[in-house]
């Protein structure tokens, strides 16, 4: 199978989950059709790779102990430690194919981001001039997409993914690396009309994620150039964006306005007037520090957050918003992490995002700060307000950002090793000639 053809394939588990075949026992979305298609390949190439084996034997004999505890169920567990583990095990094989080169596969996602981010602004366009066929994308056989109206043109761009937030959060690589490829006039992966293209097209998703993502991104740049050096050009950016979002889209200020109200009040939740996102990020923040209090060192097992839900939901109280929303996920990866697999899973996780970021200052070349940072904004995005390990391909952008950081220490290490050659060279003289 050509290399051609697996890019295709790989780029579909990332940016096709608007589409699934069943939901009993479990969602069933095209992206697993393609691992049971290149699973036995990959196997019978490489074997089970011993890094994800290593980090998942904890996770499986903790959920093991949990379950027999009655913290956990074997139906919840299985189904989402064989999708956590296949979607880590099989981009780790995406990257052994590619020889880890982590600059090719970015590009072809890249690639995808703009193809994306196109279809979302002729969605808008048709949805302007009243063509269903152009902007409901439901006609397509996408039956977990769904239109959401409201922004400045009436309409939030989702393109492909089934809410504006998921497109966000997949995009926002893309929109780091455009957004400084416009500021800094030097182009990588794409070009200017391409950069300007995604930029647009996430700028209209009018999304809570999309503008915090804005907001990450350009904090990302200052930590990068300097955060006092240039912060008198950064920061009215960021003011910029809270003020325009906050004035001018209505969806982010209810939240913010609640969300700020429902932590300051230190959960005044008895009231109508909250808004459901803002609950439901409060309510899962309560539950996942509950159940971490009584179970810190692994916290009591992948997909057991819905059982600490029916335990400790603030929805069980009279006078209280009946939402149950994100239920299984938490609505945010990190409080997920905390509920589910306790210390042990959010020291992996925040070890590997600091650990292996790469700061300007300490990088070999351009491409790898921007990468970096570019891969960073999406953990960041999935670790505050997205709860799902493996949907939209995450594991994918986690081993990009690893085999990013390993990259840049090679290069810098030929670097180093390049200069010492040269310094150590003997001068070459010229012969003396007898006058």
């Amino acid at each position: 199978m050509g290399r051609g053809l697996v890019s295709f394939l790989v780029m579909i588990t990332i940016f096709v989950y608007s589409v699934y075949f069943f939901r009993e026992p479990f969602e069933g979305y095209l992206s697993y059709f393609v691992y049971l298609l290149l699973f036995p390949i990959f196997f019978a190439s490489y074997g089970i790779p011993s890094t994800p084996l290593i980090l998942f034997i904890p996770l499986l004999v903790s959920g093991w102990i949990y379950i027999n505890m009655d913290l956990n169920s074997w139906p919840l567990f299985i189904k989402v430690f064989l999708g956590f583990f296949a979607s880590v095990v099989f981009y780790d094989y995406i990257m052994k194919l590619y020889n880890f080169d982590v600059k090719v596969l970015f590009k072809a996602y890249m690639v995808g981001c703009l193809v994306c981010s196109l279809i979302g602004l002729f969605q808008l366009f048709s949805f302007q001039i009243n063509f269903e066929f152009g902007y409901n994308l439901a006609w397509y056989g996408l039956n977990k997409w769904q239109d959401v109206k409201g922004g400045l043109f009436g309409l939030r761009l989702n393109s492909i993914f089934s809410e504006p937030s998921y497109f966000a959060a997949v995009v926002a690589p893309a929109f780091f690396v455009s957004l400084q490829n416009l500021i800094r006039k030097k182009y990588m992966f794409l070009n200017r009309t391409a950069s300007i293209i995604i930029v647009f097209a996430y700028i209209c998703t009018f999304s809570s994620v999309g503008i915090l993502g804005i907001i990450l991104a350009v904090v990302l740049l200052l930590l990068n150039f300097g955060l006092i050096r240039y912060a008198y050009i950064f920061g009215p950016i960021i003011y910029a964006t809270y003020y325009f979002s906050y004035n001018n889209v209505e969806e982010f200020r209810s939240r913010w306005d609640s969300t700020v109200e429902i932590f300051a009040s230190d959960g005044n939740v008895n009231t109508y007037d909250v808004h459901g996102s803002s609950f439901v990020l409060y309510n899962n923040y309560h539950i996942a520090w509950e159940n971490f209090i009584r179970n810190p060192l692994f916290g009591t097992g992948l997909g057991s957050h819905q059982i600490a839900f029916d335990k400790y939901s603030l929805t069980r109280m009279d006078d209280v918003i009946q939402i149950d929303f994100n239920k299984a996920d938490a609505n945010s990866m990190f409080l997920r992490l905390m509920s589910e697999t306790g210390l042990y899973g959010l020291v992996i996780m925040l070890g590997l995002f600091f650990r292996f970021f790469v700061h300007k200052g300490k990088s070999a070349d351009d491409e790898h700060w921007v990468l970096s940072s570019a891969l960073c904004l999406i953990i960041a995005l999935y670790l505050l307000r997205q709860g799902h390990y493996f949907m939209n391909g995450f594991p994918f952008f986690l081993w990009l950002y690893y085999y990013n950081w390993k990259s840049n220490k090679e290069l810098q290490q030929e670097q180093e090793a390049t200069r010492k050659t040269s310094e150590e060279a003997p001068a070459i003289t010229s012969p003396a000639f007898p006058a």
